[in-house]
């Protein structure tokens, strides 16, 4: 895999040739034909998986059957995290290239809405059956902070800790392995080390170019974990004054994880970690080679490995195991995990937006939804298809990481979050090449938090 040899001008560059690029791409307009709704989609930067493709071509052949004379546009966007968010927005500013359905992560969605980029939906949702099968809390995520609802969610997300049984075997480790505190992590991290050579013992993503997963596979992870939110409340952000938090001991000591991580050579080559791609390359490659002992990561991963993927990979559920993510220190309630997802939104600009829930509709039939869930190994957020057996019985690791749900959190999805989160990237790079110690990152942080919340911020 290519190793980028200046990160930020490169990632600058990449992302101004992308967003030119999306904007020839739909250049028609999502309203030129009233008769044919567009749908715009994350696409998978591995060629070779095709989970979301496979689903919205079935979908749009039955669209089209129930709906004779009317037409479905997939658009692919093909793109790692961060440049899909910048690629997405230059589409969703003219109506000569919005498209009528788009793929909205809801750690983005509050800023499009403020933006006035998405539409509320609630006239559709008043009249639709099927919202009331859907849980609250994944209904909150969708809704923008004048109460309205801006999109329709198709499943959440949990993360922990996947590790590899025959690396632990050559290290000593348990194959059971279920560690209580940061230090049992970093500790099988150095076992692995020292007995398995060739072996990257941990991943942490880190650093801008991973974007949102740095902050929310790695940072939060962390972060929520500290007991710096005491009674529940969040570290990030405090609702109370409705303040971002600057960077405190919690805040300290999960860049003090990620540098040690980096620091001792725990973690992989600076190099492959801040690479965009290296998600990818964790998939296809070093879980399933057996050549990472330890990933903190999420509970989609098995769709990279399902039947068709292109990974095929059956045998892991016996490869691999899954631990919860530990607390700090083990203290109560002894694990953590983040929670996300994506919705489907609707553009302000669209030509054909009625055309467009009528998809949504479609997508979101029991059968369907549960078809997805299965699909991309998400979460389900609707009670009928999470009550079904055949959807928890369908895969292994859907139980573990669906009880995960008891003890996870949710990111402050307010419109300045997205900017915060760069502030923590640039934090976590900082450490994880050694251009920063842990106190002049986090003093950034704290500058890049004033600039990004016009100086909305709070020391606790």
């Amino acid at each position: 895999m290519p190793v980028r040899p200046t990160v930020r001008f490169t990632a600058l560059f990449t992302l101004t040739a992308l967003a030119s690029t999306s904007l020839a791409a739909c250049s028609s307009g999502s309203g030129s034909d009233p008769d044919t709704v567009k749908v715009s989609f994350k696409q998978s930067t591995d060629n070779s998986i095709k989970v979301m493709d496979t689903y919205l071509g079935d979908i749009k052949k039955q669209f089209e059957k129930a709906n004779p004379g009317k037409k479905v546009e997939l658009v692919p966007i093909k793109a790692p995290d961060s440049e899909y968010y910048t690629k997405l927005q230059q589409m969703l500013r003219s109506p000569k290239t919005a498209p009528d359905l788009v793929y909205e992560d809801t750690f983005l969605i509050n800023s499009d809405i403020t933006s006035g980029y998405l539409k509320p939906i609630d006239e559709y949702l008043d009249k639709w059956k099927d919202w009331d099968q859907f849980i609250d809390t994944a209904k909150a995520a969708a809704k923008g902070e004048d109460g309205k609802t801006y999109g329709v969610p198709d499943g959440t997300d949990t993360r922990g800790l996947w590790f590899s049984k025959d690396v632990f075997a050559k290290a000593g480790l348990p194959a059971d392995w279920q560690p209580k505190t940061w230090d049992e992590v970093l500790d099988a991290a150095r076992t692995i080390k020292e007995k398995v050579p060739g072996v990257t013992p941990l991943n942490v993503y880190t650093g801008k170019p991973a974007g949102e997963m740095a902050t929310m596979q790695g940072f939060e992870m962390l972060l929520y974990g500290t007991g710096t939110g005491e009674g529940g409340s969040d570290p990030l952000y405090d609702k109370g004054s409705k303040k971002w938090i600057t960077a405190g001991q919690g805040f300290e000591d999960s860049l003090s994880f990620v540098e040690t991580v980096y620091k001792e050579k725990l973690g992989p080559e600076v190099s492959d970690a801040l690479d965009p791609n290296f998600s990818t390359k964790i998939r296809g490659e070093l879980l399933p080679q057996g050549k990472l002992g330890i990933a903190l990561d999420g509970s989609w991963l098995p769709q990279d490995w399902l039947e068709g993927s292109g990974h095929e990979w059956p045998e892991w559920s016996k490869e691999l195991g899954l631990a919860a993510m530990p607390t700090q220190n083990g203290q109560a309630p002894g694990r953590v995990s983040m929670s996300g997802g994506w919705t489907w939104s609707i553009p302000d600009k669209a030509g054909n937006p009625d055309l467009a829930f009528e998809f949504i509709k479609t997508m979101q039939t029991k059968a369907n939804a549960q078809k997805w869930y299965i699909a991309n190994s998400g979460i389900s957020v609707r009670e009928d298809v999470a009550n079904d057996p055949a959807y928890v019985d369908a895969q292994p690791g859907i139980k573990f990481f669906t009880d995960l749900v008891a003890d996870t959190h949710y990111r402050p999805a307010y419109p300045a979050y997205p900017k915060v989160s760069v502030a923590i990237q640039e934090a976590m790079e900082g450490v994880t090449t050694g251009d920063k110690s842990v106190q002049e990152a986090s003093r950034g942080y704290d500058e890049a938090l004033k600039e990004a919340t016009d100086n909305q911020v709070v020391t606790k």
